[in-house]
């Protein structure tokens, strides 16, 4: 019977093995940090002085998944500082600086719903899948039989950041006090409801239904019905009616608040 003999190990041999492979990772590892630390370009370093005047809620307003994001498109002349709503004058002045552009003066906006049908607007049918708008948005344009109102499922209440959405009668209602006009009900809703206004607006139409009269009583008591009433008492001339909705101009409106004592259907509400 022949035996296999085994040669000893060579514990040296094996020590300077793992000797070698420890130096070529130690070497590796230094490279990759010089590379890292010298390589490194100017597009890097300003956009991340960038990020650092950046407000950083990453609430995606101005169309970017994050605020990282919207640097890199800063950087790139892909986006303008007045798509942010969130970040304060004087850090977007840092910015400009940065980039080597003026920022004009903006003025505060908030979100307002341009619905405010909810309870007070028919059914076509019950409802009863996920509590999702825009879900029910794919059944016939869900269970309200306005085509435009608010669904009252609340994706706009459960993106806002500050938690300025409620629903209390079953459509949306934003708090102005706590919105800072992020945009991010703006992108939930599937109905496009949500538009932004003047901070300090006193008025805004609470509608998005483009028919009028009958057609638009039918469905819901606090419709507009295209009357135009809001029109002729503006003293200013501040409101057109466009497309059987009264349009605000803002930049004419005098706050007098008579659009919306003349309103009869309460479409025009007032925020203060």
């Amino acid at each position: 019977m022949k035996f296999l003999l085994l040669q000893p190990v060579q514990w040296a041999q094996v020590g300077i093995v793992i000797g070698i492979f420890a130096a070529i990772s130690v070497l590796l590892t230094v490279c990759i940090l010089l590379v890292a630390k010298f390589c490194k370009t100017n597009a890097d370093e300003k956009m991340e002085k960038i990020l650092e005047n950046l407000a950083g809620a990453n609430c995606g307003g101005c169309g970017c998944t994050g605020c990282a994001g919207f640097a890199a498109k800063l950087c790139k002349g892909e986006a303008t500082l007045a798509d942010c709503h969130v970040t304060g004058d004087d850090k977007k002045e840092e910015i400009a600086k940065i980039l080597g552009v003026t920022v004009e003066a903006s003025k505060p906006t908030v979100s307002v719903c341009r619905c405010a049908g909810g309870k007070n607007a028919a059914d076509k049918f019950v409802y009863s899948g996920a509590q999702d708008c825009a879900e029910e948005a794919k059944l016939d344009g869900g269970a309200k039989a306005c085509k435009y109102g608010c669904l009252g499922d609340g994706n706009c209440e459960r993106v806002c950041p500050e938690s300025a959405i409620s629903l209390p009668e079953g459509c949306a209602c934003v708090d102005p006090d706590r919105c800072t006009s992020c945009g991010a009900c703006i992108r939930a809703c599937p109905k496009d409801l949500f538009m932004r206004i003047p901070a300090d607006a006193k008025v805004y139409v609470a509608c998005a239904n483009h028919d009028r009269g009958k057609a638009v009583m039918d469905v819901c008591s606090v419709g507009c019905i295209a009357c135009g009433k809001c029109a002729k008492v503006c003293p200013s001339g501040a409101i057109a009616m466009v497309d059987n909705l009264p349009v605000i101009n803002y930049d004419l409106c005098t706050k007098c608040g008579k659009c919306a004592e003349a309103c009869p259907r309460h479409t025009i509400q007032t925020r203060y």
